[in-house]
């Protein structure tokens, strides 16, 4: 299940093979960081990255911010080593690319133990076994792979991602249905704030906990879009207060601002607060 005070807005892919940007990582600004042993590592380096990442994270110093570990693929050379690997590593999970069903995490599982597992959703058949996958008892949470699953479906990648926007509600319905974690894919352009900004209030708008993201430029967009707004945090506030001003006169209902206010509405108000009080501690 979903840990209410865990915060995802920033999710920072590293590469595991760069001792400096895995030192670099302790002071960013971000709430996870994914440290990475398949795309952002080179074949001839592969061996030698997951040493140095366990060297690091060894070393500890990451303070609050989230360690996953994206390995490679069961099925290549190096992931069945990288598992192995991880499952002894001082991280918070291990991140499984193109996940297709639940038999992949399984078999994750028998390598990792109970390392909390975290799934690359990337291609379409795993956005199809989206609730399967959820449902499996080792997955915490959902990475969206847009790249990789926009290439795989043929569809555009800009603008309002509305040709893939089956398969981001899909993940997301599904992440909510079991409730994991749900964090949007990157934004490619990493010197285009206005575009990051769009994409990131678009991701929080469906229900996306947070954004992944290629460059430290990217971080203080994504954990603004991602955080209550101060209206948000104040309109919260005098729901409960008049919820709870009903209550006592013995009325189920309350009025704020002209609308109605329930107790639905009164579960979201708490997570908000909730939520602003993470941030807040964080600070």
């Amino acid at each position: 299940m979903t840990e209410k005070t865990t915060l995802y807005r920033s999710v920072l892919y590293i590469p595991a093979s760069k001792e400096r940007a895995l030192d670099k990582a302790r002071t960013l600004d971000c709430d996870a960081i994914i440290f990475d042993l398949e795309d952002a590592v080179t074949p001839d380096e592969k061996t030698s990255a997951r040493e140095i990442l366990a060297r690091e994270l060894a070393k500890g110093g990451y303070g609050h911010r989230q360690r996953i570990v994206r390995i490679n693929a069961l099925d290549t050379e190096w992931g069945r080593d990288d598992a192995s690997a991880v499952a002894y590593m001082d991280c918070d999970a291990v991140l499984l690319p193109k996940v297709d069903g639940p038999a992949d995490t399984q078999a994750l599982a028998e390598l990792t133990g109970d390392l909390p597992i975290w799934c690359m959703l990337e291609t379409p058949r795993g956005v199809l076994n989206a609730l399967a996958i959820a449902d499996h008892a080792p997955v915490s949470g959902f990475i969206l792979g847009t790249n990789d699953l926009a290439k795989d479906i043929g569809c555009a990648t800009g603008g309002d991602r509305s040709a893939m926007m089956t398969a981001l509600q899909t993940c997301l319905m599904a992440a909510r249905a079991a409730g994991i974690i749900c964090v949007d894919g990157v934004y490619n352009a990493f010197k285009d704030d206005d575009g990051l900004k769009t994409e990131c209030e678009q991701g929080r708008a469906l229900g996306m906990d947070g954004k992944t993201l290629i460059h430290p430029a990217q971080l203080a967009i994504a954990n603004a879009a991602f955080a209550p707004t101060q209206d948000q945090i104040d309109l919260a506030k005098r729901q409960i207060e008049a919820f709870d001003a009903a209550l006592a006169r013995g009325e189920g209902v309350a009025v704020v601002d002209g609308k109605i206010v329930e107790n639905l509405h009164i579960e979201t108000a708490r997570a908000t607060l909730t939520r602003a009080d993470a941030i807040a501690r964080r600070a």
